[in-house]
């Protein structure tokens, strides 16, 4: 019997994964995305990547969640902003023996999970894309993804092993661990310094991390993210600054997500990266001005697009 997997959001992350999972012959693959010339255009022509892996696959995607059946596994991996309805729209497919991974950018979209799903994984992925057009997502940078239970859920940990296997066996690199909340933290700290910085000064990854001023003001943001980590009991796995480094040395010239969405004036994830941060270290005593003070401009910004006045 084929193990049924839900993608939630066909956008790059969800798109990459997606496809790599169709191309296993026991997996029933579904993808659910509001954008019906997204889905379209997978139904008709498959879904391509091309970058770190080139490739072509066949999925059924629609934006009728009633069309989807009840999943063993769901993956959601559309933008935070976007966690509440799409949850809300597609909770009916994932019933008592699922689990809900959550594949996305910063720190509270596993609670919003939580209400809606009985099981839930906490995910921290480190690929990165864009999309080319419909149907067609570049696969800029290679990486490997870190899955654990959510704890509130107590998700059993096999749920999160068998997970890991089926995207392992798929062509991307996924690591169980019992605890994911250093992993999530890690990468929370690297998006929180680099995505804002380069959402606001127009630089690409490389670019932001080569120029004196604001590669220092990356160093200084991780440190502030550190030490709420630090004050919550949250051991980080890894460091920060070795993914800002190795994240500039990757070929071409990668936009951070909020810089692309800066660029299409789109509603951006701050709030659940410098706006999170800033708000725990309200709440841990710790002092937490550059990222309280990138959330705001950020809003700001976005802001002037509704209401100039």
């Amino acid at each position: 019997m084929k193990v049924k997997v839900c993608i939630v959001g066909c956008g790059a992350i969800g798109s990459i994964f997606g496809a790599h999972l169709a191309r296993l012959e026991d997996v029933e693959l579904h993808a659910y995305d509001v954008s019906k010339e997204q889905t379209r255009a997978i139904r008709e022509g498959g879904l391509r990547i091309s970058g770190a892996a080139d490739f072509t696959a066949q999925l059924h995607a629609t934006s009728d969640p009633r069309e989807i059946p009840s999943c063993d596994f769901g993956i959601v991996a559309t933008k935070s902003t976007h966690t509440r309805a799409a949850i809300e729209q597609t909770a009916h497919i994932f019933g008592a023996g699922s689990a809900v991974c959550s594949v996305q950018n910063g720190v509270g979209n596993e609670e919003i999970l939580a209400q809606h799903v009985p099981c839930v994984i906490r995910g921290t992925t480190f690929p990165a894309g864009h999309v080319i057009e419909r149907g067609h997502v570049g696969f800029d940078i290679n990486g490997d993804t870190w899955i654990g239970p959510f704890e509130p859920t107590h998700t059993p940990y096999a749920r999160v092993e068998q997970l890991a296997e089926l995207l392992n066996r798929a062509g991307l690199r996924v690591i169980p661990l019992r605890d994911a909340r250093g992993a999530q933290w890690t990468k929370l700290i690297f998006n929180a310094s680099t995505n804002p910085v380069g959402a606001l000064t127009l630089l690409h990854h490389g670019a932001a991390t080569r120029f004196a001023p604001t590669g220092a003001l990356f160093n200084a943001l991780i440190a502030e993210g550190e030490a709420v980590a630090k004050a919550l009991g949250i051991e980080l796995h890894g460091d920060p600054r070795a993914l800002v480094q190795k994240g500039a040395n990757a070929p071409g010239k990668h936009k951070a997500s909020m810089l692309q969405d800066i660029l299409a004036r789109r509603q951006t994830e701050v709030d659940f990266m410098n706006g999170a941060i800033a708000d725990l270290g309200e709440k841990t005593g710790v002092p937490t001005p550059l990222n309280r003070a990138l959330w705001q401009l950020v809003k700001g910004l976005e802001h002037s697009w509704s209401d100039p006045s």
